[in-house]
């Protein structure tokens, strides 16, 4: 049997220039487009091939996708599984895998953009800070779907590195008391609201004005918060452009005593 390919496409947070080049070839190569529409913009998969067939998954369960993408694929086709961000991020690839996997279909993984990286791109701001925050933590706040107790948020901000929030405006309240569980009050937070869309929003708070910040400017689900424990210092400087440190490529200055 000719059996075909599925791809699992990241499709970045909704610009379509930040798909990759591979991501968009594979998308305009495919025989069955399946994309995310309550995330991924249509105009992000409107390079698909005339004569191929664009499903929208949102309100399609497990076994329904499946069953598109087998079909096509046992039937030698190529399939663009296309989802928000990057796969590997709340992606749910996992259990459509394993049911590729079950019937024999190969499959592969083409990576994208974040949106917590977009949101720091579009905010123009860094997640490390040389001495304060060399560490991120990717995560969110439990509520349908569990978080395990050594992973909840309060946990998590104890450690002092940058957070990207995900899938948690629904309650700023909470989120604001988790992380004052273990932050100060003025730690600075980006808000950034379906960020790489048309109607991109960014806004500013701390940790103690979140929830104001959050209802007043109706961010939706569709938004990822920066938590930057680094980003009110101002006299931080990197050891690699620094003319007195030595590196492989570089020698240090000389100063005469």
């Amino acid at each position: 049997m000719n059996r075909g390919k599925v791809y699992f496409i990241g499709a970045g947070p909704g610009d379509p220039e930040l798909l990759t080049l591979k991501g968009r070839r594979l998308i305009c190569e495919a025989d069955l487009v399946l994309y995310a529409g309550s995330l991924v913009p249509p105009e992000l998969v409107a390079c698909a091939k005339a004569s191929a067939r664009v499903e929208d998954s949102a309100p399609l369960c497990l076994e329904e996708t499946h069953a598109l993408m087998r079909d096509c694929a046992l039937s030698g086709g190529m399939v663009a599984r296309v989802h928000t961000g990057d796969p590997s991020l709340f992606g749910a690839v996992r259990e459509q895998a394993r049911l590729l996997d079950a019937d024999g279909i190969p499959w592969e993984i083409v990576p994208g953009v974040s949106a917590a990286f977009a949101a720091a791109a579009a905010g123009k701001v860094s997640f490390t800070v040389p001495e304060t925050t060399q560490s991120l933590i990717v995560t969110r706040l439990d509520g349908r779907t569990p978080v395990p107790e050594k992973e909840r948020l309060k946990e998590l901000a104890a450690h002092g590195a940058s957070l990207a929030i995900y899938l948690s405006a629904s309650d700023p309240e909470r989120l604001k008391e988790e992380l004052l569980s273990a932050l100060p009050p003025e730690t600075p937070v980006l808000c950034a609201c379906r960020v790489g869309w048309p109607d991109q929003r960014l806004a500013w708070a701390s940790i103690d004005t979140l929830p104001q910040v959050v209802r007043s400017r109706n961010f939706s689900r569709q938004t990822v918060f920066l938590v930057l424990p680094g980003q009110l210092r101002t006299d931080d400087r990197s050891k690699l452009y620094d003319a007195d440190f030595s590196h492989g490529w570089r020698k240090a200055r000389v100063t005469e005593e």
